[in-house]
Formats: structure tokens, sequence, C-alpha cells
């Protein structure tokens, strides 16, 4: 990119079952207020436009922005709504800032799935004269996804449940994760079928929450903060709607948007160069199936890679130190979550989940049944 973005603030709401203390816009206000305070901008002067993520399926409501439109301060303003994962709300921001319109822009992305009943919602997302009436949702999709990438690679229940292990063991570290625990491989494995391969504690778990998060131009970015977080590359790509049109054992859409991402921030060997990624994995066996995508490991290898303990903290390169999704975090918000932690990643300021010197962070958002659209964004001190 010619021009430079930078990531200048962010801010997240611990992620629990249920928020039913808060409404959506309230939850939507308790992160831009940190978000604010954190940076010292005023949402009248500083900020020129609004990002928001979210759904009118999940809220309830028709134009659902519209209830947040307040507390993110986009009377009289431009104000968009991405109905999609928060990652591609970013990357819509980077195209305002880019364009030179504005110089800096909130992204905010907000979820309630207590709210709903998930497989209900997520049956809509499939085709309207077929496959509804088949009962789809993203669970079951997931399991013929994860039937296929397991019987073409040999990949193991066992090298799944290392996912989860993992996963909850990081976000003991996170006080934003809403699920912490030491685990083991075997009450993995014995954790209820939902859609066999697919085990509850395969699965992230229902969430409410928010994130934000304010993108500036260079010139702006300097004079917010001493810790600007450049936005490096940026990748995207659809994959084909219906399931029988593509070999679910592969994710092309990812290796598409990867190569995009890497060429842009000038990466050659993402193995190497990349000191940290958060990767939204909504169920075990795509984490395993995002390393191939994103070209850490080659294809069917996402199994050994977990093996060898290469993702784990103090591993070559950890994967996901925030827990992931599959410690708690909604759909929508997930993205910009990722996004989050890989900025405090690269700030030096992610805690006790820090990995120590990262320069170059990887975060990676999805949208659609079996990661039908795919988004890769690469961070950088």
């Amino acid at each position: 990119m010619n021009q430079r973005v930078a990531i200048v603030g962010v801010a997240q709401t611990r992620y629990q079952s249920s928020r039913d203390d808060a409404r959506v816009f309230e939850l939507t206000f308790e992160v831009v207020e940190r978000l604010l305070d954190e940076t010292g901008l005023s949402i009248w002067k500083d900020i020129n436009a609004v990002v928001s993520s979210g759904d009118d399926y999940v809220d309830g409501k028709g134009i659902s922005n519209d209830q947040i439109t307040e507390v993110v301060g986009a009377q009289y303003r431009a104000e968009h709504k991405v109905a999609a994962d928060g990652a591609f709300a970013v990357r819509y921001a980077l195209l305002q800032v880019l364009s030179g319109h504005h110089d800096a822009v909130m992204v905010t992305a907000h979820c309630k799935e207590s709210m709903i009943d998930q497989n209900l919602i997520n049956n809509l997302a499939f085709d309207p004269l077929y496959q509804r009436y088949l009962g789809f949702d993203l669970v079951s999709a997931a399991a013929l996804q994860a039937q296929r990438y397991m019987h073409k690679y040999g990949i193991t229940p066992e090298q799944c449940a290392k996912v989860v292990v993992k996963s909850l063991k990081n976000a003991k570290n996170n006080p934003y994760a809403q699920v912490a625990q030491d685990i083991t491989i075997e009450e993995v494995l014995r954790s209820p079928l939902l859609a066999d391969p697919i085990r509850t504690l395969d699965c992230k778990p229902v969430s409410d929450g928010a994130c934000a998060l304010i993108l500036a131009s260079e010139q702006k970015a300097k004079r917010i903060t001493d810790k600007p977080v450049w936005i490096k590359g940026i990748g995207s790509c659809y994959d084909a709607f219906y399931l029988g049109d593509r070999d679910l054992a592969d994710c092309d859409s990812l290796v598409v948007a990867a190569q995009r991402a890497y060429k842009m921030a000038g990466i050659n060997n993402p193995r190497n160069e990349i000191d940290v990624a958060e990767i939204s994995g909504e169920f075990s066996y795509q984490e395993l199936l995002w390393y191939e995508g994103l070209g850490l490991c080659g294809r069917g290898e996402g199994g050994k890679l977990i093996d060898q303990g290469v993702t784990k903290m103090g591993g070559e390169l950890p994967v996901n130190p925030s827990g992931g999704l599959l410690s708690g975090c909604p759909h929508h918000v997930a993205g910009v979550a990722r996004v989050a932690e890989v900025a405090l990643q690269m700030r030096g300021e992610a805690g006790a989940r820090q990995v120590p010197g990262a320069k170059t962070g990887l975060a990676h958002g999805i949208t659609g049944p079996c990661g039908q659209l795919q988004c890769v964004i690469i961070l950088g001190s």
C-alpha cells in the first residue's frame, strides 16, 4: 500500500454466555467509551466515520444498526453496516481511510447470541429452495466438512481435540475469555456428540459481547499514539455458495485471500515471518484446516503441526494466544476481536498472553458455512 493506515486503539468487553444485563446499544457503548478514554479522542471532532458489524437476524430487527446510532456518534456523518464477520468491517474501514475521504474511522462489532436459536437462524444462510429444507445449519455443514477433511487427509479426532486443549489453556491468560480451563484430550472426546464427528467441546460456545477499534491515516495516527499498529496487508476471497460445488477438505478461498495479503505485506514464508496468529476457528478441526490454507504447512499437514507443538505458546508460531473462538467470542465480533488481539500483541500489551518480541501478526476472519468467505489481515509494529 502506498499509504499507511494504523490501528490506534482497541477495546473489548469480556465475552460471556449471556449479557442479559445489557441491550445491544449498551454493549456497544461499553467498548466505545473505553476506546475514547484510551485514545483521548472526541467522537465528534476526531472520528470521521463509523463501520459497524452486526446482523438483522441475530439482532431481531431490520436495519438493526439504527439501535447503535447514538452510541457510536453516527448522527449526520457516514455510518455503514457490514452484515458479515467483523474482519470485513475492518477491511471496509481501511478502504475508507485509503480513499482519502476520512482520516479516522471507528469500527464496532456487537452480537448477543444468547437471544436467538442459533440453529434456526443459521439455517437461513442456506439456499431457501433446497438446502434449508434439509435442516442445514453451521454445525451440520461443518460436520460434513470435518468428515471430508479427516477422511481425505487422515486427520484424527485426537488431533482436533488437541486444538481445544491448547485453546482453553491459553484462555486462562486472557481476562476477556468466556471459557478457560485445563482440559484433557479424553474429556474432549467424551463430550456429547452434536453431529458426527463434532462434539460439544469442539464448538465455540454461545457468547455475547462487543469489540471496537479505530483506524487512522499515518499522519493522524502518529499524533494519537506512539504505538501505532500498521496494517501491512489484507486479502479476501469468496468460495462457492453450494457446499457440493467445492471440495470441503481444502480451503481454496483462504489460500487466495492469504496470498493476496502476503503479497501486499511482502511476506514470502509466512511460517517463518509471522510471529503470532489469531485464527477464527468456530470448530476445532477448522484451526487445522486453516493452518493449511494460510500456508503454515502443506495440505493435509495441519494435524502434524499441532502434534509437533508448533502453534502452542512458546512454539515456533503461536496461534490463538487469546484462546480464540473456542474460548468464547460471538459471530460478527470474532474478526474484530482477532484484529484487536493481534494489535495488542504488536503493542506489547497482551499481558500474560503476550508472545515475546512479536513484530508481525496475522488476524483472520470467516463468514458463511464451511469458511465460504475468508479474510486475512497482516499487522506490524
